[in-house]
C-alpha cells in the first residue's frame, strides 16, 4: 500500500502515523477489506482484524489507545457463534474498524474473503469493475461478488464455499 493508489498511500500514512500495527502487535493485526485489493469506494473503511483471546484486556487496550479519536465506539456481539469485539473510530478522514475474535487471523472470514476476492479478480479481469459498480449502488462487497458470480445463499458462506468447490 505504500506504493499503491492514492487512497492506498493515504491509508498507509494514516496507519503508520497512528502506529496501530505496532501498538496492537500482540494481536497479530492484518489489514483486510477493499482498500488493500483496490475495490474500495469513497465510503470504504480500513478493516484491521486480530486474534483476541481476552476480550476484556483487548477492550481496555483499545479504549486507552483510541477513545480520544473521533466517533470512537466499541461493541461486543456474536457472529456465527463466535464472540467478537469491534471498535470503530475516525483518523485522518478514514474510518478504522478494529475487529477481534478468538481465532487466528488467517482463518477469519474477513481475511479469507479478501484473499478469495483477490484471486477471483485475477481469474476474471472484468469482475473488479462490476463489483465496484454494485458497491456504489449500495451492495456490500461479498454480496456484490456473489451476485456477479451467481453464487446463491448466504454470500459470506457462499464466497468461501465457492473457493473450495
Amino acid at each position: 500500500m505504500k506504493t499503491g493508489t492514492k487512497k492506498q498511500k493515504r491509508a498507509y500514512r494514516a496507519i503508520s502515523e497512528l502506529e496501530i500495527m505496532k501498538d496492537l502487535k500482540a494481536y497479530h493485526p492484518v489489514l483486510c477489506g477493499t482498500i488493500p485489493i483496490d475495490i474500495d469506494i469513497e465510503s470504504s473503511d480500513l478493516d484491521i482484524v486480530m486474534e483476541v483471546n481476552d476480550a476484556e484486556a483487548f477492550e481496555t487496550k483499545i479504549r486507552n489507545l483510541y477513545s480520544s479519536k473521533d466517533s470512537f465506539k466499541v461493541k461486543r456481539t456474536t457472529i456465527r457463534g463466535n464472540e467478537i469485539i469491534k471498535a470503530t473510530f475516525v483518523f485522518q478522514h478514514f474510518e478504522f474498524e478494529l475487529f477481534g475474535q478468538a481465532q487466528p487471523v488467517h482463518t477469519q472470514f474477513a481475511f479469507l474473503h479478501m484473499v478469495i476476492e483477490f484471486e477471483l479478480m485475477k481469474k476474471y479481469p472484468g469482475l473488479k469493475d462490476g463489483v465496484i459498480e454494485l458497491k456504489k449502488q449500495g451492495y456490500k462487497t461479498e454480496p456484490a461478488f456473489c451476485k456477479l458470480l451467481e453464487i446463491e445463499g448466504d454470500p459470506y458462506e457462499g464466497l468461501i464455499r465457492s473457493a473450495f468447490a
